[in-house]
């Protein structure tokens, strides 16, 4: 069987410092299948074109020829050309980590051109603290580029954006239309530039089928401007769409236009329907067919040539009768073990520019550095929360693989990448799955760094949190979403305000940086529970166990719990009406609620000065212009809930014990009082002595020299206490757990998980 050549390619926009991972993952799970497959970010190339010396060269050109009407901002950026085209090679160079010597000149003299972004820079040693120079001249160089950006949108690229590219064009699109104006309008000098990579790559390549990653609105108009280019240059080559956008926003579309540019496409995961049709074209090109032949009168089957046929998989195409036609043959889908590792050959990882866009410590993690990005399990644990698309494949399936494999996957990436950063990409990282992944990682000594997203659920116990730090987690993000009891309940969060104080003071005291995703507008949020939940967002911060977060008006989306049920919520939709392309996102009202939309730049406004540490003490009506109630949460409820104690030791017998540290040397010493046994720890930062009666000095020393040598050994606390010893003064196991000798070693990385 002939084997097509293929082409996976992420449109723009998606992110300037690290690959979105959909083609990775596919090209991994293909080419593990035998099919020889390149990749590309047309993203990253185009902003790399349009910011180098040529390309800037072309912008003003044109900017100079056009008949625009500039603003003064704009006029001012065309009057310093030279200065840019001097400095815009320098500082991608810089951005890339090619030139991390120009820190000092962007710093320190009058090395950029600048324009209405610097209008509002705040004093940088003020709003960076100690992160260094580096750090203030990544966010100068960012903030010089987003002046860039400003004068393309203004001129001759008005959909363009670093982390997005025509999105208002399909935003809430219940209609086909603007886009295809948009499609059939000539190439602006932006669209232009892109479609000449795709030429560049198109003629190196000579695929037969190109696919599309959309995770975003953002992605969606420059992917079908680069499909219909394709189409062009090569009217043989089959082109697929899938990814985040058309799981969420296209499983109704019924707009035939939609298929003159992508022949097929495909639902939840990829690799199924992948499958499906690569064998359907494969025979195809065996057969020398042009096109795809449907079979009349076979339900789902499409024939290929004279004797063959094939069953697609969660497909929309458009039929022989120019009707959108949905085509799903019941098959299982790719187990998440089958998956493969994410492939990042034939991506330029060295070309991807670290920026710092905001001051957001978490946003920086986005936005700055390489992460390679993979799950834990596939889909969501909890998948209860009713704001969430929890009825969709991505969330509702849930699969984990074993962490060995993990780990295998990981090792692979890292040989592959060089880089040792890991982003998992979970709706919600399952805890359980996470201490094991954790102990894998120190079992192997396999160094790395990581975060990702979780729920602030009980199983997060300090110790746990303890053990994710020492495997390399850095930070974790998680919904505290509405912080008010009432309306968690209502979401069917499953975690209590108390219960998030209790975990993110977990991870904090781990050295771990949490993120609080933030939330208001849920339906029925009274003005009242509004402020509230700013008393406790404020609390939070101030007790310095959630360090970032960032608030989200809530949205109502077709495929949650919400909006397929409105009533139970007491909301109704007033709109959209299904259309014949996208549908997701719901307007609606909500007559028992709050003017949701009044709070939202004081909700801003606080939790920016609070990640800040300003202004914490100030009374919540400082935030807003506009009278607003008093809070009525008690102004100690944090502190209250983080002095609610756990479990004594002596109570948590059926938990495994786990030893971070290494082991120890024993020595026994005669004293007056008699024998004692010294324990003497070296580690990593300090070397530390415990002393105890020779009886529990050997326990001890036997328990943490085996614990240190087999990770894989799954000790309870209940089987080592059986081994305690009686000494002497008779001390029993109970009494131990609470004495200095246990508590130091509890301190030093003696955890219970």
């Amino acid at each position: 069987m002939s084997s097509p050549r293929i082409l996976l390619v992420t449109p723009p926009l998606t992110q300037l410092n690290t690959p979105y991972p959909a083609t990775a993952y596919l090209k991994g799970f293909l080419a593990g299948r035998g099919y020889a497959v390149t990749q590309a970010d047309l993203g990253l190339e185009l902003v790399l074109k349009i910011f180098s010396r040529s390309g800037l060269a072309r912008v003003f050109a044109e900017i100079e020829r056009g008949p625009f009407a500039l603003s003064d901002n704009a006029r001012r950026m065309l009057r310093l050309q030279h200065s840019y085209l001097a400095t815009i090679e320098p500082v991608i160079r810089f951005l890339q980590n090619k030139d991390n010597t120009l820190a000092s000149r962007i710093c320190h003299s009058r090395f950029l051109p600048e324009a209405a972004r610097f209008d509002n820079v705040a004093d940088l040693e003020t709003a960076f603290g100690t992160m260094g120079l580096s750090d203030q001249a990544r966010h100068l160089a960012t903030l010089y580029l987003e002046d860039l950006a400003d004068l393309l949108k203004e001129t001759v690229g008005p959909q363009f954006g670093f982390s997005r590219y025509a999105e208002k064009l399909a935003l809430s699109a219940t209609s086909f239309e603007p886009l295809y104006e948009a499609l059939q309008a000539e190439p602006n000098l932006v669209d232009q530039m892109l479609l000449e990579l795709l030429d560049e790559l198109l003629e190196r390549v000579r695929p037969d089928v190109i696919g599309f990653t959309v995770p975003f609105p953002g992605n969606l108009y420059g992917a079908l401007r680069l499909a219909g280019r394709a189409k062009q240059r090569l009217p043989h080559v089959q082109t697929l769409m899938g990814g985040g956008y058309p799981n969420t926003e296209l499983r109704q579309i019924r707009e035939p236009r939609f298929f003159d540019y992508i022949d097929f496409l495909t639902l939840d995961d990829g690799e199924g329907p992948w499958l499906r049709i690569l064998e359907a074209i494969s025979r195809q090109l065996l057969a020398g067919n042009s096109s795809f032949k449907h079979t009349q009168g076979k339900a789902n089957s499409y024939q290929l040539s004279a004797n063959s046929s094939i069953q697609l998989q969660r497909t929309f195409l458009r039929n022989e009768a120019g009707e959108v036609e949905y085509v799903n043959f019941p098959q299982p889908d790719v187990p998440h073990q089958e998956v493969g590792t994410p492939d990042y050959s034939d991506l330029p990882l060295s070309e991807y520019l670290s920026v710092i866009e905001v001051l957001n410590p978490m946003h920086r993690l986005w936005s700055d550095g390489r992460w390679n990005k993979l799950t834990i399990a596939h889909g969501c644990y909890w998948k209860r929360c009713s704001f969430c698309d929890v009825t969709l494949d991505y969330i509702s399936r849930y699969e984990t693989a074993p962490a060995t494999l993990l780990v295998d996957r990981i090792e692979q990436i890292i040989k592959q990448t060089g880089q040792t950063g890991f982003h998992f990409v979970d709706e919600a990282a399952p805890p359980l799955a996470l201490r094991d992944l954790a102990v894998e990682l120190l079992r192997r000594r396999v160094s790395i760094t990581w975060w990702g997203n979780i729920r602030f659920e009980k199983t997060f116990s300090p110790d746990l949190c303890r053990l994710l730090a020492a495997s390399g987690c850095i930070a974790v993000s998680g919904g505290l979403e509405v912080a008010s009891d009432r309306l968690l309940a209502l979401m069917e969060k499953g975690v209590t305000i108390a219960q998030v104080a209790r975990v993110t003071e977990g991870f904090t005291q781990a050295g771990i940086m949490v993120h609080a995703y933030l939330m208001y507008g849920f339906p029925t949020q009274t003005a009242q529970e509004t402020i509230d939940s700013l008393e406790v967002v404020r609390q939070l911060f101030g007790a310095g166990i959630v360090q970032s977060g960032y608030w989200h008006r809530f949205s109502m989306t077709a495929h949650s719990p919400v909006g397929k049920n409105p009533g139970k919520y007491q909301v109704a939709p007033i709109g959209p009406e299904p259309g014949d392309f996208a549908w997701n996102d719901l307007w609606h009202d909500d007559p028992t609620g709050a003017d949701h939309e009044l709070f939202g730049p004081g909700l801003a406004k606080a939790l920016y000065n609070y990640l800040h540490g300003v202004a914490l003490d100030e009374p919540l009506q400082f935030w807003f212009d506009f009278r607003v109630p008093r809070p009525t949460v008690p102004r100690h409820l944090i502190q209250q809930a983080r002095q609610e104690g756990g479990k004594p030791d002596a109570a948590r017998l059926n938990q495994r014990l786990f030893w971070l540290g290494n082991a120890p040397v024993l020595e026994i010493t005669e004293a007056k009082k008699g024998a004692r046994a010294v324990l003497t720890f070296y580690e990593q930062a300090e070397d530390f002595e415990v002393k105890t009666s020779v009886g529990i000095g050997e326990w001890l020393h036997q328990l943490l020299t085996g614990l240190s040598a087999d990770y894989e050994q799954k000790l309870l606390l209940k089987d080592a206490a059986q081994r305690f010893p009686r000494d002497s003064a008779g001390m029993s196991f109970e009494a131990f757990t609470i004495s200095p000798p246990w508590l130091v070693l509890r301190e030093k990385g003696l955890l219970l998980l």
